[in-house]
């Protein structure tokens, strides 16, 4: 039987990735390509700051094509929603029926897509929904995925843990609060290592900076020294 062909909402972050990995495990949909919104000004993926290069090098590391949607900067949200829908026609053109996301709980984000989506014929699909955050970040964990927190906001989780790993340590640390998956966008990720990943990726953090009221480790491919634009 033939599966559908779906693309991937990616956001270089751990969430995506994992439902990447398990929409591929479960074989409902074959995933033929990545598909990212990134800021033309800086050339870094929207909110989670991560550069093209290292987006690029993920996107070859699943072993998928990129698709790359250029947003202005500042984007107001009507040209960020032109630019979607005009993806969207070049799926369909290309005869791809689906959009996988790797959305946990947000009811009204879920809502947003399915409404936005509904048009265009293209169906979103939600491998990850519903899922036990404090369990499925320890299973993310003991599966050998491993991200730097790029993106943190200041007023739900301390600085301090922008550019560390995700890992079993950090879960132990985050406050009671904070909802171990970053759910409530009290952090963002780059995932470098994991089962969805033929290879890790070798990056490091650089400079941690303050930009519009987030806190933003730069994550750098090995053995460069460039600086945070």
């Amino acid at each position: 039987m033939k599966r559908a062909k779906a693309w991937m909402s990616w956001s270089t972050g751990k969430d995506s990735a994992w439902a990447l990995d398990v929409a591929r495990r479960q074989g409902d949909c074959e995933i033929v390509a990545l598909l990212t919104t990134v800021n033309e000004e800086f050339g870094r993926v929207a909110m989670h700051g991560v550069r093209e290069q290292l987006l690029e090098a993920q996107a070859d590391a699943v072993g998928l094509p990129l698709i790359k949607v250029p947003l202005p900067w500042p984007c107001p949200n009507q040209l960020y929603e032109e630019a979607m829908a005009a993806a969207m026609r070049r799926a369909r053109d290309e005869g791809v029926e689906g959009m996988v996301f790797g959305d946990l709980f947000l009811e009204d984000v879920r809502k947003y897509r399915e409404e936005k989506l509904a048009p265009t014929g293209i169906e979103p699909w939600f491998p990850i929904w519903g899922l036990d955050t404090t369990k499925l970040a320890s299973e993310m964990v003991a599966a050998g995925l491993r991200a730097y927190l790029s993106c943190v906001d200041p007023s739900k989780l301390a600085r301090e843990f922008a550019g560390r790993i995700f890992d079993s340590q950090l879960l132990s640390e985050l406050p009671p609060t904070v909802d171990p998956c970053g759910e409530n966008g009290e952090f963002h990720t780059f995932a470098f290592a994991g089962p969805m990943f033929q290879e890790t990726i070798p990056v490091r953090t650089g400079e941690v900076v303050e930009r519009d009221g987030f806190i933003y480790a730069d994550v750098l491919a090995a053995g460069t020294a460039l600086r945070s634009r």
